[in-house]
């Protein structure tokens, strides 16, 4: 019996020790993480450009396509372009990535202005033409997205990793 009632005095609010500091535990914590598996340095870069470039008033138009992981391979095929398809609101915004470069299409049709990012400074320079269409004849390498600025306002794609 002494000893459940050793498990009842445990219980209470004795077991708690009033000095107990949740903030340095938590501080504690990060530094072990941080001496034991520290972030990436090329990872923080990317995560401080990536904020940089963020923009408050911009609406982000999300991946709802992307052929690597949505479309269905076919055998035999080699070297296929990589299709993707942003939306946001009414706003839709096909790509298509090769080894050539991006096209793409803005639709309903309209005339943007759109900037292919790749880091914290601003990237390719594009236009669309009549029908909603762009071409770079660069292709985005490692992490990119797009930023269209329309007459309704700054849209901002996903991050992706070509």
């Amino acid at each position: 019996m002494d000893d459940l009632d050793d498990l009842d005095d445990m219980s209470g609010d004795d077991a708690h020790d009033d000095d107990f500091d949740l903030d340095l535990l938590e501080e504690e914590l990060r530094r072990a993480a941080g001496i034991l598996d520290p972030i990436p340095a090329q990872l923080q870069q990317l995560a401080v450009e990536a904020f940089a470039l963020h923009d408050l008033d911009a609406r982000i138009a999300e991946l709802t396509f992307d052929s690597v992981t949505d479309a269905i391979p076919v055998r035999g095929a080699v070297d296929v372009p990589r299709m993707l398809t942003f939306h946001v609101g009414g706003l839709t915004v096909d790509v298509e990535l090769t080894a050539q470069g991006l096209m793409g299409q803005v639709l309903p049709p309209q005339t943007a202005r759109i900037e292919v990012l790749r880091g914290p400074q601003g990237g390719s320079a594009l236009t669309t033409d009549d029908m909603g269409r762009f071409t770079s004849v660069e292709s985005p390498a490692g992490p990119f997205a797009l930023r269209l600025r329309t007459d309704e306002g700054t849209v901002v794609t996903d991050w992706l990793t070509a």
